[in-house]
C-alpha cells in the first residue's frame, strides 16, 4: 500500500497534534503517524500520582486555550491526556495510532521523502511526502548508566517511566538515583507511603514553587520573559543541558521541594553515584555542594524577582517563608552517606531517575549528528522538507514544555508554507 501526503507527522503528543492543528488550518494534506496511542507517553511513562509542573493555563493547544474552572491548578496526567483526545477529536486532527514509522529516506517517486510504516497488526506501508515533521520528542527511551548491570539480579530495577506506585514494589527500602524534578517527586510519593528512602542527589538547581503571591513558573517566568529566552541570547551553553529545576505540582497550588527539606522528613541522602562493589552503592560525598547550589539558584531567582518587581513597579505580596524553599543557614547540617550496602539495609528496588534520551535511527536522511540528535536550526532540519517540533530549547526555554507548542508550530508551518509554495 501506498499513500501520498504534502506532510507526516511522527508523534502523537502535543507537538504532532498543535503542528497537524495549524498544517490543516493552512490546506495541507497531512497525516499524524503514532505508534501506540495518541499521547502515549503521557499514559504509560508516568506514575499514578504524577501531575504536571506547569499550572492548567500552560497546558492548552493551539486553537483550544485552557478554559477550565482551575487555571492555576495542575492536571495529573489522565487529565492531559483526556484533554489532548477531546482536541484530537474535536478538530479532526487526522491521527493515525497504531503506525510505527521505521524509516524516513528520500524518495525516487512523487515526494522528497519516503516513510516506510508497519501497523501494530504486521502491515507495512510507505508514504510518499513532500515534508516530514520529526514531533517524538527526545524523552522515549530510558538513560540507565551501564554500572546498573552490576546490581544482584533480586533487586528490582525500574525508571521514572515504569515506576507506578508504592504497592506495585517488593517489600523493603527503595533507592532512587537521580536529583531532578522526577526523582524528587517520586521520593516524596515513597515517603508517604511508609517507605525507607535512599536518594541519590546530583547537581540540580531548584525553584520556589511561587513567590510573592505568585506562581513562579506561571507569572513569574511569563512576565518576567523567562519562557521566552532564545537558544541564540543564552551565552552558557551548560544552561540548554541543564536539569529541569526541582518542584512539584502536587497539592491544590503545588509546593516547593528541597534536600534539605526530604532529609529532615528522613529521607537518606547521598551523593551523586560513582559506583556499585559486590552489592554496595558508592557515591561522592558532595551532597552539601549539592544543597548549597540548590539554594542558591534559588536565591538568585528571587532576587531577579525582587529587582524586577522594584525596577517595574509591580505589584506584588509580600514574601513568606517556605519551609520547602528555605537555605540551609551557616550553622545547619544534613546527615548524608557515602556507600550503602543494599542487602544490609533492607533494599529490594532501584529506581534510575538518569534521564532520557530519542532513538533517531530511523531517519536515513542526514540531518542527524554524530551524538544521534537532529540538527537544525529553530527545528528547521538541514535537508530542506525535514522540521523538528516538541524538544527542549528548540527555540527558546518554553520550546521544552506544552506551552511553547504553539509558537514552535505556527513558525514550523510557516516555513513549510514557503518551501512547497
Amino acid at each position: 500500500m501506498t499513500d501520498q501526503a504534502n506532510v507526516v507527522v511522527v508523534g502523537g503528543g502535543q507537538a504532532g497534534l498543535g503542528v497537524a492543528y495549524y498544517l490543516k488550518a493552512a490546506g495541507m494534506d497531512v497525516v499524524v503517524f503514532e505508534r501506540h496511542r495518541l499521547a502515549e507517553t503521557w499514559r504509560s511513562q508516568r506514575w499514578d500520582s504524577f501531575v504536571l509542573n506547569t499550572p492548567n493555563w500552560m497546558n492548552g493547544l493551539p486553537g483550544a486555550p485552557y478554559a477550565g474552572p482551575d487555571p492555576f491548578g495542575f492536571m495529573s496526567g489522565s487529565e492531559l491526556v483526556a484533554s489532548f483526545e477531546d482536541y484530537a477529536s474535536r478538530f479532526e486532527i487526522p491521527v493515525r495510532t497504531g503506525v510505527n514509522v521505521t524509516s524516513v529516506a528520500t524518495s525516487d517517486g512523487a515526494g522528497r521523502f519516503k516513510v516506510d510504516c508497519t501497523t501494530t497488526g504486521g502491515e507495512t506501508y510507505s508514504v510518499q511526502a513532500t515534508s516530514v515533521v520529526v514531533a517524538s520528542g527526545i524523552l522515549q527511551t530510558a538513560r540507565i548508566p551501564e554500572v546498573s548491570a552490576s546490581l544482584d539480579q533480586s533487586v528490582l530495577q525500574l525508571t521514572t517511566a515504569t515506576y507506578r506506585r508504592s504497592e506495585t514494589l517488593p517489600d523493603g527500602a527503595v533507592v532512587v538515583i537521580g536529583g531532578g524534578q522526577s526523582g524528587a517527586q517520586i521520593v516524596e510519593d515513597l515517603l508517604a507511603a511508609g517507605r525507607t528512602v535512599y536518594f541519590s542527589i546530583s547537581n540540580a538547581p531548584r525553584l520556589p514553587r511561587s513567590y510573592r503571591g505568585r506562581d513562579f513558573m506561571d507569572w513569574w517566568f511569563d512576565i518576567g520573559g523567562l519562557w521566552d529566552v532564545a537558544v541564540e541570547d543564552v551565552t552558557d551553553p551548560s544552561v540548554l543541558a541543564a536539569t529541569n529545576p526541582v518542584v512539584s505540582g502536587v497539592g491544590p497550588l503545588g509546593h516547593s521541594v528541597s534536600y534539605q527539606q526530604l532529609a529532615r522528613a528522613g529521607v537518606r541522602l547521598m551523593g551523586r553515584l560513582t559506583e556499585i562493589d559486590d552489592g554496595t552503592l558508592k557515591t561522592d560525598d558532595r551532597v552539601i555542594e549539592y544543597i548549597q547550589h540548590a539554594d542558591a539558584f534559588s536565591t538568585a531567582m528571587r532576587e531577579k524577582i525582587d529587582a524586577y518587581i522594584g525596577a517595574e513597579g509591580v505589584e506584588a505580596d509580600a514574601a513568606v517563608f517556605d519551609p520547602g524553599d528555605a537555605v540551609m543557614g551557616a550553622g545547619d547540617s544534613v546527615d548524608f552517606i557515602s556507600e550503602l550496602d543494599l542487602e544490609a539495609a533492607g533494599v529490594k528496588t532501584v529506581i534510575w531517575s538518569t534521564g532520557f534520551t530519542g532513538d533517531f535511527s530511523w531517519i536515513r536522511v542526514p540531518v542527524i549528528d554524530d551524538r544521534g540528535l537532529p540538527i537544525h536550526r529553530q527545528g528547521v532540519g538541514v535537508v530542506p522538507g525535514m522540521y523538528f517540533l516538541g524538544f527542549p530549547w528548540l527555540s527558546k526555554r518554553q520550546s521544552g514544555v506544552i506551552y511553547g507548542i504553539d509558537e514552535d508550530a505556527q513558525r514550523i508551518v510557516g516555513r513549510i508554507l514557503e518551501d512547497v509554495n
